[in-house]
């Protein structure tokens, strides 16, 4: 009996102590994974941005700045995070207000719809001319939330930025219905009135902002912008063009895409050297991907499967080759586009101290102004930057 006893007594302790130390392994474990970063955790956030321009004949002014500025405006946006994640990042664009525009759909026309192409983003605010018009603020709200798909992510920042500046009450559909009905999905509407604070306030632009706890913002829609160079242009500059040069094309869009890329960092070039780099910087960053026609953004999708690529789809440099002679292949051109990158963004924080101590406080503009309020509705939904 002494020694039954025994044996399980000894065999309660072994198991215990078993039992223990796999506890403590697996908080070990758990400690671990707390300390490992997640900077590189894919994210199931979105920023969406859906940008409603007055392209009437007098907002010539508010155009450029939206071509001169978008891409510190995405760069800003880049060092976002939630929970741990960065962000993705989709705009729409929309234009009002121009006779150009079909008069029975309210003068109003969706540029495009929600989309990460940046390069195709870029292209369709250089599209954009100015002519007379009539401004039908409600209904180009209105429209907006329609058309476009919001999803329902909780988490998600959803945001509209409606520029102009002539009444916000013009048009069949009331503005304050259009509020009402972003409101019920989750989308704020911010409001900038191009001209002075107080006519804003005076023909409604306030209050269509207010009605969804969004901002409103007047600005000097004329205002040229400023572009401040930095010795560290030159440098960043340079990498880009060795950046563009590590893009795999494929599909039958692969080409026109490429092309596309060139001319977009070509207007970027057309407004200053400064800008230019802030393109590049972009093209640096998480939120500049290609999926739908670079072999490489596209292979790291879970989706993609290399048995599916066709031969005419493929590079020349490609033809002929095995799966495990293309994967080859493009790790090294990703291995090079990571290093590019990692040496932009590294060049672009010096470039940063330097713009900092050289910038004046020039706030009246578009940049600011949404900058301002993006920031301010993501902390309510616990978005940080780092």
């Amino acid at each position: 009996m002494k020694t039954i006893f025994k044996m399980s007594l000894l065999t309660f302790i072994f198991v215990s102590i078993t039992a223990c130390q796999a506890k403590e392994k697996k908080q070990q474990t758990a400690l671990a994974v707390v300390h490992q970063p997640k900077t590189d955790k894919p994210s199931k956030q979105f920023i969406k941005v859906a940008l409603l321009l007055d392209t009437s004949n007098s907002m010539d002014g508010l155009i450029d700045q939206a071509k001169a500025q978008l891409w510190e405006i995405v760069n800003e946006l880049s060092y976002a995070k939630c929970e741990d994640a960065k962000p993705n990042l989709q705009i729409a664009l929309y234009e009002y207000g121009n006779d150009n525009l079909n008069g029975d759909e309210g003068f109003i026309r969706q540029v495009l719809a929600f989309s990460q192409d940046l390069d195709e983003i870029s292209k369709e605010l250089f599209s954009l001319t100015t002519r007379g018009g009539n401004e039908f603020c409600g209904q180009v709200i209105q429209t907006s939330i329609d058309q476009l798909q919001w999803g329902t992510n909780p988490d998600d920042l959803k945001l509209i930025f409606i520029a102009g500046n002539e009444a916000f009450t013009q048009g069949s559909v009331n503005y304050k219905d259009a509020s009402k009905l972003a409101h019920t999905k989750d989308v704020t509407v911010n409001t900038i009135f191009c001209g002075d604070y107080n006519q804003g306030i005076s023909s409604s632009w306030k209050d269509g902002a207010d009605l969804t706890h969004g901002n409103y913002m007047a600005i000097n829609h004329n205002h040229a912008t400023v572009h401040i160079a930095s010795p560290y242009d030159d440098s960043i500059l340079q990498l880009n063009r060795k950046l563009n040069k590590t893009y795999v094309a494929y599909g039958s869009s692969g080409k026109d895409k490429m092309k596309n890329q060139s001319e977009q960092d070509d207007n970027a070039q057309g407004y200053s050297e400064a800008n230019a780099v802030s393109r590049a910087v972009s093209k640096s960053s998480h939120l500049y991907k290609n999926a739908s026609w670079d072999l490489i953004d596209a292979s790291e999708d879970e989706s993609f499967a290399y048995e599916e690529l066709k031969e005419n789809q493929l590079p020349q440099e490609l033809k002929g080759k095995t799966e495990a002679e293309m994967k080859t292949y493009l790790d090294t051109k990703r291995k090079e586009r990571e290093a590019i990158q990692t040496q932009i963004q590294d060049l672009n924080l010096k470039r940063k101290q330097h713009l900092a101590k050289q910038q004046k406080g020039d706030n009246d503009n578009l940049e600011n102004a949404m900058l301002g309020a993006i920031k301010t509705q993501a902390k309510k939904k616990n978005y940080k930057w780092e």
